[in-house]
């Protein structure tokens, strides 16, 4: 893993640089442009940007009227606001019709750190994914974070993507194949016994800044003996089902982590496609277990709700036993 970058920032430099090659590109924002990034698109295309005030609402409704025109339109905000404030309009104005708006959440998560519960998101991808027609994209550093904005401004259809606030490891490469709906592999796994070949012992399904901490997890995992696949959902909707159901029938284990609630999110996804089939496979998730957020710096959260690459680490022990 090498630099640190914020997929908020990674998220506003792509969307100025997609205003060059996408004339059809219109962004807006709810008064916040300074801390979603969306200030770059703003600086380089003025005509093309839309400043709703405090007015989340009606944002997402004008996102609406400007796809319907033809146009394919960005909106940002908080996530709180964003899946919060502006779900009725989001559900029944975006994703109803089904038109071109990408909702492009930042400061998700705990990890929005100080402000504290009011402000720190769990329920966006639960809520998000409920909605029908809607991708749901949760990207894991800065590099996915450009690559699936580019590939969502780029498809027909409404799109609720997650950006973090915190700066977290870049360790996709420019040069990386990262499609839509279809999990990426990190990390295999697999090893081999007396010139026999097995399957990872464990699969560690992980989304958005949890991705860097399976890693981690991995490797402190390997030190002792035990192998682990890592997979990237980056995509929580539609989920890459083909992916949990060859983790679980080749590993049996799964855990799954995210900065979010685990009701309805990822980790809800994922068990149930393991329980509609006929894989004999167990889950554990690691997510924010029925709790609201509290003020804090990003390290501490992600201890006290236990999201480390160490309570992931503990998690896939467990199902081994």
């Amino acid at each position: 893993m090498a630099d640190k970058i914020a997929t908020r920032q990674a998220y506003g430099e792509e969307l100025a640089a997609l205003g060059a090659t996408e004339p059809d590109l219109v962004v807006l924002d709810a008064d916040l442009s300074g801390s979603t990034m969306t200030k770059y698109f703003k600086a380089a295309y003025p005509d093309r940007f839309f400043n709703a005030g405090i007015a989340e609402q009606n944002m997402v409704a004008m996102a609406a009227g400007l796809a319907a025109s033809g146009k394919t339109a960005v909106c940002s905000t908080f996530a709180m606001f964003a899946s919060g404030r502006a779900f009725e309009i989001i559900r029944n104005a975006i994703g109803y019709p089904h038109l071109n708006v990408k909702v492009c959440a930042t400061h998700a998560g705990v990890t929005v750190g100080e402000d504290g519960a009011s402000h720190q998101c769990v329920e966006d991808l639960a809520l998000m994914r409920t909605i029908p027609g809607m991708t749901v994209i949760n990207p894991a550093d800065g590099v996915s974070a450009k690559l699936l904005l580019d590939a969502a401004v780029r498809m027909n259809g409404p799109v609720y993507m997650r950006f973090g606030r915190a700066s977290v490891p870049i360790f996709y490469k420019r040069s990386a194949k990262l499609t839509i709906g279809k999990a990426g592999v990190l990390r295999k796994g697999d090893y081999i016994v007396n010139g026999e070949k097995r399957f990872a012992d464990a699969t560690v399904i992980a989304t958005g800044i949890e991705v860097a901490e399976a890693l981690a997890a991995a490797e402190l995992l390997e030190k002792q003996g035990i192998h682990v696949r890592v997979l990237d959902m980056h995509t929580i909707k539609p989920l890459d089902a083909k992916a949990v159901l060859k983790a679980a029938k080749e590993t049996g284990r799964i855990v799954t982590a995210e900065e979010g609630t685990v009701l309805g999110g990822l980790g809800s996804a994922v068990s149930e496609v393991v329980a509609g089939s006929k894989e004999n496979c167990r889950v554990a998730m690691i997510g924010v277990q029925d709790r609201f957020g509290q003020s804090g710096k990003p390290a501490e959260l992600m201890e006290e709700y236990g999201l480390t690459a160490k309570h992931i680490a503990k998690a896939v022990k467990g199902l081994l036993k």
